[in-house]
């Protein structure tokens, strides 16, 4: 039974603060429902990986705030990514959710990634988007309401593991190595595993 909706101020804080609760939580669409296992922090104002650090246009708006809403983007044309708007209203932060575990509507996510099994239907944002049959029109849409896409209570996570962000090469050095990709410590639904490493919650 799905847990209560995640309310909206949990978003209202620094996106890696909440990139770190977000892990074990759950997003729901429909019968379809994925439990977070890996997320990236895209944070206000100096991180250089951001796509706001050169300011608003017409694809960042929503990541502006106010938080809570989702930011989905189409990655090389192919891929929708989703991402949760975070921080205060007018800074523009976000979560990306990099990896997650099915825990509900398998039958659908299987025909949505190609009738993959185990860890690859879901280790990678793409996959993320695809199996939750996502696309443009989620953007914006508020996370903590009934209906459409939500984000609901799971189990947290009791052991993290912590790493640089990947697919970031423009980005400053500084913000390349940053530890702001965030995942679930021992977990098979995981990307790039081997380059986390353990740490205390």
């Amino acid at each position: 039974m799905p847990g209560r909706l995640l309310p909206r101020q949990f978003y209202s804080r620094d996106a890696l603060e909440v990139a770190r609760d977000l892990l074990g939580q759950e997003i729901w669409h429909g019968s379809v429902g994925l439990r977070i296992t890996e997320v990236e922090a895209y944070r206000y104002p100096d991180d250089s990986a951001n796509h706001c650090h050169l300011g608003r246009t017409p694809r960042n708006a929503p990541m502006w705030g106010p938080p809570g809403h989702a930011y989905v983007y189409l990655c090389y044309g192919i891929h929708q990514l989703l991402n949760f708007v975070t921080n205060r209203n007018g800074e523009g932060a976000a979560v990306l959710i990099r990896s997650c575990e099915p825990i509900a509507g398998h039958r659908a996510i299987r025909r949505r990634r190609g009738r993959k099994e185990g860890p690859v239907l879901l280790t990678g944002p793409g996959k993320i988007g695809q199996a939750l049959g996502l696309d443009g029109s989620f953007c914006g849409h508020p996370l903590y309401r009934l209906g459409g896409l939500e984000v609901r209570e799971g189990s947290r996570a009791s052991k993290i593991a912590i790493g640089s962000r990947i697919g970031i090469g423009y980005a400053e050095p500084e913000h390349q190595e940053a530890e702001w990709r965030l995942a679930i410590a021992g977990s098979p639904w995981v990307s790039h595993a081997k380059a986390l490493k353990a740490v205390r919650r």
